[in-house]
C-alpha cells in the first residue's frame, strides 16, 4: 500500500466522521513533514500492516453499498451463534445497528439498496419493534430523514445498552475484525454501553436496559429534575374519615359488608338469572375471606399516610348528603391484601356485531356505559336489567329486537341512547356523582350528557382531529381529553373553551388519567412515552421512558405516589412520580392492555387485557422489595401476580373498583371462529 494512499484515506475518514480538530493537526503534520527534507517520514515505515489493512478495508466499505448488508449479515451470525448466557445482552445491539444501517444507505442516496436491506432483516425486529418498521417504512428519500420527526430524532440521538463486562470484551474481539469497520463505525457513532462487572442482566430486564439518549433523553432528565407536590388534597375524604374516627370496628364494618353484599346479590340476580346460586355463593366466600383477611391489614395504609397539598384548580362543592353517603361507603370499605382479594362483577355485551368501541362503568357499578361505531352512546341501568325479560346489555342490532319486544310490554327500551356525534364514540366517563357524562368521538368532540334528562347540554370543541380518551376528575367538574392532534388538553363543564392545552407528544395522544390531587394529568402516547403535566402551568413535570410500544391505559394510586401504564405489546409498568423511574415491570398479559385500576386503598393493580383476562398484582409487596433482594432471590418477576381470572372469550375493555372496593369489569363477547 503506498504512502499517498494512506495519507488519502486517513484525511478522508477524519473528514467523514467530523474529527475537524484531528484533521487539522494532520495536515499540519503532513506539511511539516513535506517541508522538511532532511527527515522525511515514511508512512510505509511506520503503519503496521495490519492498520494498513483496516484502513484499506475502511475505504472499500465506504464505497458499496453493498457492504452493510454484508456487515450486518455477519454480525447477526455472530451473535445468534454466541453462548447461551451472553447472547440475549448481544442481541440487543441488532436492533439499533439495523435501523442505522438502513438510514444511512438512505442517506447515501442507495434507496434501492436500503429497500433491500430493510426487507432482508425486518423479520429479526417485527415481534419487538412492528410500529417503529412500520414508520420507517414510509423514509424513501434522503429528504424524507430531515421531514420525519420519528427518524430524525433516531439519527440525533444514541442508544445506552446496559451490557456486562465479558458480553462487551466478546464484541469488541468481533468487531476489530476487519470485516466488521462498517458495523464498528455505526456502534460507535449511535451507542452507548453502560458495561457492569458480573453475571449477564436478566431476560425480563431486556426493557430497561435498552434506552434512548441524546436531545430527547436530555430534555427529559432535564425535566424530571422538576418538583412535584404527589400527595392527597387537604381536607379530603380520607383526611375526613381519619378526624372523625377512621375506619369502623370490625363488628360495625361486616355489618356494612353485609349490607353492600346484599345490593350485590340482588344486582347479580337481575344480571345471572338461573346462575345466581353459583354467583352468590362465590361473592359470600369471597366476602368472608375479605373480612378474615382485614385483621392482618396494616396499621397505616399508604393513603394515609399520603402528604397533604393544596388544591391548584378552584373545587366544586359537593352536597352534604353526597358527602355522608361518599364517607359512610369508605368506612364500609373492604381491606384488600394479597390473602383477601376482591369480589369481580363482570358485564357482558352481546350481540354488539363488532360495533362496540369502547365501555365504561359508573363508580358505583349502577350504571354501564357503551360507545360504538354507529355514532351512538348506549347506558343500561343495571337495576333494569332482568326486568321485563331483558337478561343482558346488547348492542346495534341485538338491541333492535329488545326494542320490539319490550316495546309491545312497556315501550321501554333495556338502555337509553345518547345520540348527537356525527362519527363513531371512542370514549365514555361518569362523573362520580354518575349524573353526567361524557363521550369523546371521531368527530374531534366532547359531548356533555344528563343522565338524569337523558339529553345533551353540551359540546365541546378544540381538538382538530379524533378524541381517543376523555376522563372526568376525581371531583367532577374538570376533564381531560386526548386526541390525534398530539395535544392533551383540560376543560370545565361550564366552560366550552379548554383552559389548559398540553402540547410535547411526537405522535397520539392514547390515554389520559388525573392525579388523586387533581393538580397533575398523565397522557399516554403513541410515541411510546407518558408525560405527567402540571394542570395550573400546563407545563410537562415528567417524561417516562420504557415502553416498546403506544400505550393504551394508565392508572393513578389513590396515594398519587404510583402510577401504572400498559401498552400494546401487554407489558405493564409501574412508575414512581417522584424521580420519573420505572419501580417495576409488569409481565403476563399476551395482548394489549386496555384499562388498569388500583383497589381504594392502593395494595392492588388490576389489569384487563384484549387476550381475555383479568389480572390482580400485589403493588404493596413490589414497590417495597429492593432491587438487591430481587436478584440474591433470582426472581425474574418482580411484581407478583397473585390470580388471573379468564373470561370465556370476552377482551376487558374497562375496570373499576368502587368505592367499597368491589371490582367492576366490562367487556364484549368476541365470537371466535
Amino acid at each position: 500500500m503506498d504512502e499517498e494512499s494512506v495519507r488519502k484515506f486517513v484525511a478522508a475518514y477524519l473528514k467523514k466522521k467530523g474529527f475537524k480538530q484531528t484533521e487539522n493537526a494532520f495536515q499540519e503534520e503532513l506539511n511539516k513533514n513535506t517541508n522538511n527534507s532532511s527527515s522525511p517520514i515514511s508512512f510505509n515505515s511506520q503503519f503496521d500492516p495490519d492498520v494498513a489493512k483496516h484502513i484499506l478495508s475502511f475505504s472499500e466499505f465506504e464505497d458499496g453499498p453493498a457492504k452493510y448488508q454484508d456487515g450486518y449479515a455477519k454480525l447477526r451470525s455472530w451473535t445468534y451463534s454466541s453462548l447461551d448466557l451472553y447472547r440475549h445482552e448481544l442481541l440487543r445491539v441488532l436492533y439499533p445497528v439495523f435501523i442505522h444501517c438502513f438510514m444511512d444507505l438512505v442517506a447515501k442516496g442507495h434507496v434501492q439498496e436500503a429497500r433491500t436491506f430493510f426487507n432482508s432483516f425486518r423479520e429479526d425486529h417485527e415481534m419487538m419493534h412492528l410500529r417503529d418498521l412500520q414508520k420507517l417504512e414510509g423514509v424513501l428519500s434522503p429528504s424524507h430523514l430531515q421531514e420525519m420527526e420519528f427518524a430524525h430524532s433516531l439519527r440525533q440521538s444514541k442508544v445506552n445498552i446496559k451490557i456486562c463486562q465479558y458480553s462487551y470484551e466478546l464484541l469488541l474481539q468481533f468487531l476489530h475484525k476487519p470485516q466488521s469497520t462498517t458495523m464498528l463505525g455505526i456502534i460507535n457513532e449511535h451507542i452507548n454501553f453502560q458495561v457492569s462487572p458480573g453475571q449477564p442482566s436478566s431476560i425480563s430486564d431486556d426493557a430497561e436496559s435498552v434506552t434512548l439518549t441524546g436531545s430527547s433523553q436530555d430534555s427529559a432528565n432535564q425535566i424530571n429534575q422538576k418538583e412535584i407536590h404527589w400527595g392527597l388534597l387537604e381536607d379530603s375524604f380520607e383526611e375526613r374519615l381519619e378526624k372523625a374516627g377512621g375506619l369502623l370496628l370490625e363488628s360495625e364494618k361486616a355489618e356494612g359488608e353485609t349490607k353492600e353484599g346484599d345490593w350485590d346479590e340482588n344486582k347479580k340476580k337481575s344480571i345471572e338469572g338461573a346462575k345466581q346460586g353459583s354467583s352468590i355463593k362465590k361473592l359470600k366466600k369471597d366476602k368472608a375471606a375479605g373480612a378474615t383477611g382485614k385483621n392482618a391489614r396494616p396499621e397505616a395504609t399508604p393513603v394515609a399516610t399520603a402528604p397533604r397539598v393544596k388544591a391548584e384548580l378552584t373545587l366544586p362543592v359537593i352536597p352534604t348528603e353526597v358527602e355522608q353517603s361518599i364517607l359512610e361507603d369508605l368506612r364500609n370499605r373492604v381491606q384488600l391484601s394479597s390473602a383477601a382479594l376482591p369480589s369481580v362483577s363482570f358485564y357482558t355485551f352481546i350481540n354488539t356485531h363488532n360495533g362496540l368501541n369502547c365501555a365504561s362503568i359508573s363508580h358505583d357499578g349502577s350504571l354501564v356505559a357503551g360507545g360504538f361505531s354507529d355514532s351512538s352512546l348506549k347506558v343500561w341501568d343495571m337495576a333494569k336489567i332482568g326486568q321485563q325479560g331483558v337478561d343482558s346489555l346488547q348492542g346495534e342490532n341485538g338491541t333492535t329486537s329488545s326494542e320490539q319486544v319490550l316495546g309491545s310490554n312497556g315501550g321501554k327500551r333495556p338502555y337509553t341512547l345518547f345520540q348527537g356525534h356525527s362519527g363513531p364514540v371512542y370514549s365514555a366517563t361518569f362523573n362520580p356523582l354518575g349524573d353526567f357524562i361524557l363521550s369523546s368521538s371521531a368527530d374531534s368532540t366532547v359531548r356533555l350528557w344528563s343522565t338524569k334528562l337523558n339529553a345533551n347540554l353540551v359540546c365541546y370543541k378544540g381538538h382538530n382531529y379524533p378524541v381517543w380518551d376523555v376522563q372526568f376528575s376525581p371531583v367532577g367538574h374538570y376533564f381531560a381529553s386526548a386526541s390525534h392532534d398530539r395535544t392533551a388538553r383540560i376543560w370545565s363543564m361550564d366552560k366550552i373553551q379548554p383552559l389548559r392545552i398540553m402540547a410535547g407528544h411526537l405522535s397520539d395522544v392514547d390515554c389520559v388519567q388525573w392525579h388523586a390531587n387533581c393538580n397533575y394529568i398523565a397522557t399516554g402516547s403513541s410515541d411510546k412515552t407518558v408525560r405527567l403535566w402540571d394542570v395550573q402551568t400546563g407545563e410537562c413535570v415528567r417524561i417516562f421512558i420504557g415502553h416498546r410500544s403506544m400505550v393504551l391505559s394508565l392508572a393513578m394510586s389513590p396515594d398519587g405516589r404510583y402510577m401504572a401504564s400498559g401498552d400494546e405489546d401487554g407489558a405493564i409498568m409501574m412508575w414512581d412520580l417522584s424521580s420519573g423511574r420505572c419501580v417495576t415491570p409488569l409481565t403476563g398479559h399476551t395482548s394489549c392492555v386496555w384499562t388498569l385500576a388500583f383497589s381504594g386503598e392502593g395494595s392492588l393493580l388490576a389489569s384487563g387485557s384484549a387476550d381475555c383476562t383479568v389480572k390482580l398484582w400485589d403493588v404493596t409487596a413490589s414497590t417495597k422489595l429492593p432491587k438487591t433482594e430481587e436478584n440474591k432471590s433470582g426472581n425474574t418477576s418482580r411484581l407478583r401476580s397473585l390470580k388471573t381470572l379468564p373470561t370465556k372469550c370476552t377482551p376487558v375493555y374497562s375496570l373499576r373498583f368502587s368505592r367499597r372496593n368491589l371490582l367492576f369489569a366490562a367487556g364484549v363477547l368476541a365470537k371466535t371462529v
